[in-house]
């Protein structure tokens, strides 16, 4: 009995990594799949044999890989044109799309390197440019400009334009 519930663990596995793949919100990299696969066959026969996944969270956290930084925090945000990814050490200005290749998002990346919740994720100068030309072609101006009439209703009111009369048309 016990070839037959590997061999439908096996197979349920299987089927189970194949839908998970087949989902387009899920990503992962090809070196990965082994690695899901194992554990959900793991999984599969827990749930079959009923043993308990809190027996095996010693092992998880054990098998938890750790981390090791290309660069140091400090050194990461030396400069203020870039920032160092702590994953390979290049330069970024903004982290949000390496972060996105690696399936990682900024909170994800601040667990991982044990980062303060406000380690920013884009370069000091490229969002002072960014802010720049938001102010130059005007984003955000109308809220300003309503949040200014609310204040201010007097010059509204004056600025309405008088009515109209009508003039009388002499008829021949």
């Amino acid at each position: 009995m016990t070839d037959d519930v590997q061999s439908n663990a096996v197979d349920l596995a299987t089927e189970l990594t194949i839908a998970w793949l087949g989902n387009q919100n899920n990503r992962a990299a090809a070196d990965d799949v082994p690695a899901f696969l194992r554990t959900m066959h793991a999984t599969v026969l827990e749930l079959a044999n009923g043993v308990s996944a809190e027996s095996n969270e010693d092992t998880a956290e054990a098998a938890a890989p750790e981390y090791v930084a290309a660069v140091t925090a400090r050194k990461s945000l030396a400069s203020k044109d870039h920032i160092l990814s702590m994953i390979d050490g290049k330069p970024y200005k903004t982290l949000r799309r390496h972060l996105n290749t690696h399936g990682m998002t900024p909170e994800e990346y601040r667990a991982r390197y044990n980062l303060k919740a406000d380690y920013p994720m884009v370069a000091e100068t490229y969002s002072e440019a960014r802010r720049a030309m938001a102010k130059k072609i005007g984003l955000g101006s109308k809220g300003r400009q309503a949040r200014a009439a609310a204040a201010d209703p007097a010059p509204a009111e004056a600025a309405k334009p008088a009515a109209r009369k009508r003039l009388k048309v002499a008829t021949a």
